[in-house]
C-alpha cells in the first residue's frame, strides 16, 4: 500500500489535511459530549432532589449544549466522509488510468503473461479493494488513535479500578480480533486469484459460446464454472463466517465491560470514592476507548485484502515492457521499404525458435507474400514489422532504420495492419474505417470502394450504420473488408495483410487485390496467405517450412525451384492451371 501511494501523487494533500483537522474536531466534540452527559445527569439529580438553585431550565440548557456538541460531531463526521470519498475516488481513478495506460504499452508477451481476465480483475476489483481501504484509512487513521489516547487519559484520571477493567476488556478484544485476522488473511490472498480464475472461465465461455453450443458442451462448461464458483464461494463463506464472529465478540466484551463498570462503580460509590455522574461519564469514555480500538482493528482487517490487491496492481505497474521506445526516432533514409537481415525469433520461455535466419527485402510499392504450412511462423514473422514482438536475433528494418531505433508511434504511423481475425469496435461503420486516424468522409468512402465494402455498407443503411461490439452484426467476410478499408484509409507507406483474404470468395479476393494494385500502387504490401491464387502475382514470395525460408522468388521461379511451394500449389490448383 505504501509503495502504491509512493507511485501516485494525485492525492489532494490540502483535502487530506482538512480531513485530519476535521477528525480532531470530531474527537473534541465527542469528548465534550461525554462531559456534557455527566453535566446533564448532575442537573437532573439536582432537580429531582430539590437542591437549592436547581431548576428544569438547567436541564434544558445542558441538554441544548449536548445537542449542539452532537450536531457538531455529526457535521464533522459527514464532512470527513465526503472528503475521504473524494480523495479515495481521485486516487482510484488515477490508479485505474495508470494501469490502463501501462497495459496499452504492454506487448503481446506481457498480456499473455498476466492473462486478459487477470488484467481486467486488477483494473476493476483490485482497485476497488484499495479504494475501500483508503476510505477507511482516511477516516480512521487519525480518529481511532486520537480518540483512544484522549479517552484513556480522561479515564485514567477518573478511577484506577475502572481503568483496569477497561484495559482488560480492550486486551481481550484485541486478542480476539487478531486471531480472526490471522485466520482470514490467507483466504483474502486466495480470493483475488480465485476471482481471476472465475473471470477467466466466464470470459472463455462467452467468447466461445458458438463452439460450446455447436458441441452441446453447455453441461461441461457449467461444471467447469461450478467448480471455480464453489471454490470462490467456499473462500467467501469462510471469511464471512469468521469475520461474523467479530460482532458477537464485540457485544460480549462491551456488555461484560458495562457489567464490570457498574459492579465496580457500585462498590466505589458505597465506599464514597466516586459519584454517579462520574460512573456515567466513565461508561461513555470506556465505550469510546473500545470503539476506537475496534475501528483500528477493523482497519487492519481490511488492509490484508487491500494489501494483496495493491501488490497485484504494483506487479502490473512494475512490469517492464519488453518493447521500449528510444528517446527519439532515428532518421530514416528510405521510404516504404522493409528488410529482414538474418532474423530469428523465439517466444519468451520457449526452447526452440519459431523461425531462423530469414532474410529478404521489399522495395517501395512491391508486394511480398509469405506462404507455408500451418505453424511455420508466417504471422509471427510479419508481426515483427510493427514491433508486436522484437526479433531475438538479426535486424528488422523499415525505411532503412532498425525498428528498435524508431518510437512505436512513429513506426506504426507508417503501417496499415489488417489482422488475421477482423476486429471491429462498437460505433458506426465510418468510425470503424477512420479508426484512430483523421480520414475524412471522402477518404472513408474511397477506402470502402477499394475494399469492395461499399455494396454491403449501403445495404446496411450507409456509413452511419451501427456496428455492435466485436462486429457481431456483420459476417466474417464483411469484417475482413471493413478491416482492409480501415488500413487503406490510413494511407500508410506499408500495408500488412495477415491472412486477411481468407473469408473472401475468389472473385472478391481478386477484385480487392486489383483495387489495391491500382489505387495503392506506391504502397508496399506484405501478405500472409494460404491460397496460391492470392499471391501468384506477388513480386516476391517467401516460402517458410519448419522455421526456415526454403525458397524465395516469383511464382514461376518457385514452381521450378522450390518443391515445398510446388506441393502447396498442386494441392490447390491443377497442373494445367499452374501451367506445368
Amino acid at each position: 500500500m505504501l509503495k502504491l501511494y509512493k507511485n501516485f501523487r494525485p492525492i489532494d494533500w490540502a483535502l487530506t489535511a482538512l480531513i485530519a483537522a476535521l477528525t480532531v474536531a470530531q474527537v473534541f466534540f465527542t469528548m465534550c459530549l461525554t462531559d456534557q452527559i455527566s453535566a446533564i445527569v448532575g442537573a437532573i439529580q439536582a432537580v429531582s432532589l430539590h437542591l437549592p438553585g436547581a431548576s428544569t431550565g438547567d436541564i434544558w440548557r445542558e441538554g441544548g449544549i449536548m445537542l449542539g456538541y452532537a450536531a457538531a460531531s455529526a457535521l464533522a463526521q459527514a464532512a470527513i466522509g465526503f472528503a475521504a470519498a473524494r480523495v479515495s475516488s481521485d486516487l482510484s481513478a488515477a490508479v485505474r488510468g495508470r494501469i490502463y495506460d501501462k497495459v496499452e504499452r504492454f506487448s503481446v508477451a506481457e498480456v499473455n503473461r498476466f492473462s486478459t481476465a487477470s488484467l481486467i480483475t486488477r483494473t476493476t476489483n483490485d482497485v476497488q479493494q484499495v479504494q475501500m481501504a483508503n476510505v477507511m484509512i482516511l477516516r480512521m487513521l487519525v480518529y481511532a488513535p486520537v480518540m483512544a489516547v484522549w479517552a484513556i487519559c480522561k479515564i485514567n484520571a477518573s478511577s484506577a479500578e475502572l481503568t483496569a477493567a477497561t484495559a482488560v476488556a480492550v486486551v481481550i478484544l484485541v486478542l480476539c480480533i487478531l486471531a480472526i485476522m490471522l485466520t482470514v488473511m490467507p483466504r483474502f490472498r486466495a480470493m483475488q486469484k480465485l476471482t481471476d480464475r472465475l473471470n477467466g472461465v466466464t470470459r472463455e465461455n462467452l467468447t466461445g459460446i458458438r463452439v460450446v453450443r455447436a458441441y452441446n458442451a453447455e453441461t461441461y462448461q457449467e461444471e467447469k464454472f461450478a467448480r471455480e464458483n464453489e471454490k470462490f464461494t467456499a473462500a467467501n463463506l469462510f471469511t464471512g463466517r469468521v469475520i461474523a464472529l467479530m460482532s458477537p465478540v464485540m457485544m460480549l466484551v462491551m456488555n461484560g465491560l458495562t457489567l464490570a463498570i457498574y459492579w465496580l462503580g457500585a462498590s466505589l460509590m458505597n465506599a464514597g470514592r466516586i459519584d454517579y455522574e462520574t460512573i456515567v461519564a466513565f461508561m461513555m469514555l470506556a465505550s469510546q476507548v473500545v470503539m476506537a480500538f475496534l475501528m483500528m482493528l477493523m482497519m487492519f482487517i481490511l488492509l490484508p485484502r487491500a494489501q494483496v490487491s495493491a501488490k497485484r496492481i504494483n506487479e502490473v505497474l512494475d512490469t517492464p515492457c519488453s518493447i521500449s521506445d528510444p528517446a527519439e526516432s532515428a532518421p530514416v533514409t528510405e521510404r516504404g521499404t522493409v528488410e529482414f537481415r538474418d532474423v530469428s525469433f523465439r517466444y519468451p520461455d520457449a526452447e526452440a525458435c519459431v523461425f531462423e535466419h530469414v532474410s529478404f527485402r521489399a522495395e517501395r510499392g512491391q508486394t511480398v507474400a509469405f506462404i507455408g504450412s500451418t505453424g511455420s511462423g508466417k504471422s509471427t514473422l510479419i508481426n515483427l514489422v510493427p514491433r508486436f514482438y522484437d526479433a531475438t536475433e538479426g535486424q528488422v528494418l523499415v525505411d532503412g532504420a532498425d525498428v528498435r531505433s524508431l518510437t512505436q508511434k512513429d513506426l506504426r504511423e507508417k503501417i496499415g495492419y489488417v489482422p488475421q481475425k477482423g476486429v471491429l469496435f462498437r460505433g458506426t461503420v465510418a468510425e470503424n474505417i477512420a479508426f484512430g486516424g483523421d480520414a475524412d468522409e471522402n477518404a472513408v468512402r474511397e477506402a470502402a470502394d477499394i475494399a469492395e465494402a461499399s455494396g454491403f455498407i449501403e445495404e446496411m443503411g450507409g456509413f452511419e450504420s451501427r456496428i455492435s461490439q466485436g462486429g457481431k452484426n456483420v459476417s466474417g467476410g464483411q469484417k475482413q473488408r471493413l478491416s482492409i478499408a480501415r488500413a487503406v484509409a490510413k494511407r500508410p507507406e506499408i500495408l500488412i495483410f495477415d491472412d486477411s483474404f481468407s473469408a473472401l470468395d475468389y472473385r472478391t479476393d481478386k477484385k480487392v487485390r486489383e483495387n489495391l494494385g491500382e489505387k495503392m500502387a506506391g504502397v508496399t504490401k506484405l501478405i500472409v496467405a494460404q491460397r496460391i491464387g492470392t499471391i501468384m502475382d506477388a513480386d516476391l514470395i517467401v516460402v517458410l517450412d519448419n522455421g526456415k525460408a526454403v525458397g524465395q522468388g516469383t511464382h514461376a521461379e518457385l514452381l521450378r525451384s522450390c518443391p515445398v511451394y510446388r506441393d502447396i500449389a498442386l494441392s490447390q490448383l491443377s497442373g494445367e492451371e499452374l501451367g506445368l
